[in-house]
Order: structure tokens, then sequence, then C-alpha cells
């Protein structure tokens, strides 16, 4: 049994070659397949969790955007009533 690790391959994939290879009951094949397989199944979650982790940074810079935005639009409005100006 030979694995490739490619682009599109996902968790799923490496988690029915697990149990391809569990049905198997080949204990060579488990002991020389299997620490490969956990590996790739670690390496795919440490990806998920890594990409929510993004997702949730993103979401928070861009709400403190719109909050910096309207302060900005706020202290604008302040400053033409202080000057006089009214564009």
């Amino acid at each position: 049994m030979t694995f490739y690790a490619y682009p599109n391959r996902l968790m799923c994939d490496c988690l029915e070659e697990c149990r391809k290879l569990l049905k198997a009951n080949n204990p060579n094949s488990i002991h020389r397949c299997m620490p490969g397989l956990i590996e790739e199944i670690q390496t795919y979650g440490n990806r998920m969790e890594a990409a929510l982790s993004d997702q949730s940074d993103i979401k928070r810079a861009h709400e403190e955007i719109k909050k910096l935005k309207k302060e900005i639009k706020t202290l604008e409005a302040k400053r033409d009533e202080l000057t006089g100006d009214n564009e």
C-alpha cells in the first residue's frame, strides 16, 4: 500500500485509508503505514484550527475598522463644527 499526499486530499480520505488498513488486519501494514496517516490527519487538523483562528482574527479586524471609521467621522464632524467649515 502506497500513500501519497496530494493537494486535494481531505482528512476524510485519510481516515478512510485508516479504516481500510485496519479492516485488512495486516499487522505489518498497520505498523508501517499508520504513523504516517496519523501525522497526516494531525496536519489537517492543525490547518483547520489555524484557518478558524485566522477567520476570527479577520472578523475582529473588520469590526475594529468599522469602529474606527465611525470615530473618524465623528471627529471630522466635531472639527468642522469648531472651525466653521461646512463642506
